[in-house]
């Protein structure tokens, strides 16, 4: 066994060239991500984690731009449920994002950022992008593969793409494919981004960013993430640093400065761009029409084994959308496990502080 260490941060380049789902390649990618803990003499501990939309590597490490806390630092760590001393976990930025993997803000060949040449992505793009890693790795098979969102989306993926690589698929909070409600709220914040001047036909990198667009694409986002209960908790109509009402257009209610600081803070470590990107493929995931129009199809004959993962105020990725995967797994004769979390949180329970969400997590893991 390899001496351990949490946190590292690593880089790779891959040669191809990768084909793309949209008729696009690339002769190389380059691939962000972290470890933390060691992988074993037969390389079977290995589990891999999946970022959400605007998430990133730093699963478990201070984000290097923000400087806070990793996003699963709840899960993953020394005697947490997804724990190092134990396994090797590894977080890798999605292709198309912008923290170090290949994107649009990367450089073309011909030494200039790709901007909106950047091929179209999709999920199962991603998804070979992880397995070529893997496969730099000496990793053939991981132990597991774990997401909540879009990460969740990954797990499926991966379970569809890979069922040999992978002995078990956590999904939190996720779905199979996007319903047009969840496209509907993409394209808004797309089109807010692109009616920016700034924006620029995605030509920016040398310029002002288009940042008020993006902020306002976060904030559009950022309210599917919450629950109304979840909200009115939280906020009410109760007024921001005032006593009365403003007759303007200050943020006069907390729920307003929430979501004002949630979009200016957010265009300080994202590109629109990638932005632009990454939803485009979340919007494009369909497993069922990849398997012939059948979910079942896409799990047929799979040993790997399931767990999903929901929560009652989640109105983005509801409990219905969780129930099909678990239909569809039956269905396919696939050994799955299912719970209904009760969170006031919304989409963002997966995120946040649930004992009872962990203990599913360590059940699952150590089975």
């Amino acid at each position: 066994m390899t001496d351990q260490r949490y946190g590292l941060d690593r880089h790779v380049r891959l040669t191809g060239p990768f084909r793309l789902d949209g008729g696009g390649s690339l002769a190389e990618i380059e691939i962000s991500y972290e470890t933390y803990g060691a992988l074993n003499a037969n390389a079977s501990n290995a589990i891999l984690i999946c970022h959400a939309l605007t998430g990133d590597q730093h699963v478990a490490s201070p984000h290097p731009r923000t400087g806070k806390p990793g996003w699963w630092t709840r899960i993953v760590g020394s005697g947490k449920p997804i724990d190092p001393d134990r396994s090797l976990v590894i977080c890798a930025n999605v292709l198309g994002s912008c923290m170090g993997s290949s994107g649009p803000a990367s450089m073309a060949p011909d030494e200039r950022p790709y901007a909106m040449r950047f091929p179209v992505i999709t999920i199962r793009d991603m998804v070979r992008a992880q397995a070529a890693l893997l496969d730099h790795l000496g990793i053939p098979r991981l132990k597991a593969v774990v997401g909540g969102s879009m990460g969740g989306m990954q797990a499926l993926q991966w379970a569809a793409t890979y069922p040999e690589r992978v002995e078990a698929a956590l999904v939190i909070a996720s779905s199979a494919r996007h319903s047009a409600q969840n496209i509907a709220f993409h394209e808004v914040g797309r089109q807010a981004i692109m009616a920016d001047p700034n924006w620029r036909g995605g030509d920016y990198y040398n310029a002002e960013p288009p940042s008020a667009g993006l902020a306002v694409a976060r904030m559009a986002a950022h309210i599917t993430y919450l629950s109304e209960a979840g909200l009115t908790e939280k906020f009410g109509r109760r007024l921001q640093g005032r006593d009365a009402k403003s007759f303007g257009f200050d943020a006069d209610f907390q729920v307003e400065s929430y979501l004002r600081h949630q979009g200016i803070s957010f265009t300080d470590r994202f590109d629109a761009n990638s932005y632009l990107y990454i939803t485009r493929a979340m919007d494009y995931l369909d497993i069922a029409e990849e398997h012939g129009g059948s979910l079942a199809n896409a799990f047929k004959g799979t040993a790997t084994r399931f767990c999903l993962i929901s929560f009652d105020s989640d109105w983005l990725y509801p409990t219905a959308e969780s129930r099909a995967i678990v239909h569809a797994l039956n269905a396919a004769g696939a050994p799955v496990s299912f719970v209904e979390l009760s969170s006031p949180f919304g989409h963002d329970s997966f995120l946040l502080d649930q004992p009872e969400m962990n203990r599913v997590i360590a059940g699952f893991l150590n089975a």
